[in-house]
């Protein structure tokens, strides 16, 4: 991942960026993706689980085929709902989600082995957590026009 480059691309939100789709407002998709970018690095820890059938067809569609984040899917534990945000601002967020990513980088740099839970799909080691996060940064971004490839 690479911090620079997300800095560049989100540098065009502000609070009145419309998203072209979703109800996540600019604040919130930076917070959510700064949360889960907290979990590949292990910062926010969920219990361990094995996935079940379904979820492991779900990784493997996502990971290993030219598939897109689906619109509309619901992150894991996810009412429908916004959550109320937790950042003083958009900046500070938008601060929040660079630091969380080159804590990611520095994690996996010096645990070259290591495996994170993913809510939905399990342990996911470095390489299926960069498959994931590229998906799932081009969906959130896109939702407000930016193009991340």
């Amino acid at each position: 991942m690479n911090s620079e480059e997300i800095n560049k691309l989100i540098k065009v939100l502000n609070e009145e960026t419309q998203a072209l789709f979703g109800i996540m407002t600019p604040q919130h998709m930076i917070e959510h993706l700064t949360i889960t970018m907290k979990l590949s690095s292990s910062r926010i820890k969920i219990p361990d689980f094995e996935p079940n059938e379904k979820q492991l067809a779900q990784k493997n569609l996502l990971l290993n085929t030219s598939l897109d984040f689906p619109k509309g899917i619901k992150a894991p534990g996810s009412t429908g709902d916004l959550p109320g945000l937790k950042m003083k601002d958009l900046a500070v967020a938008k601060q929040k989600l660079i630091a969380s990513i080159e804590e990611f980088n520095l994690y996996f740099q010096s645990n070259l082995e290591a495996r994170t839970i993913h809510p939905r799909f399990g342990n996911l080691n470095h390489n299926e957590w960069l498959l994931f996060h590229k998906k799932h940064f081009i969906h959130h971004l896109g939702q407000f026009g930016i193009n991340y490839q």
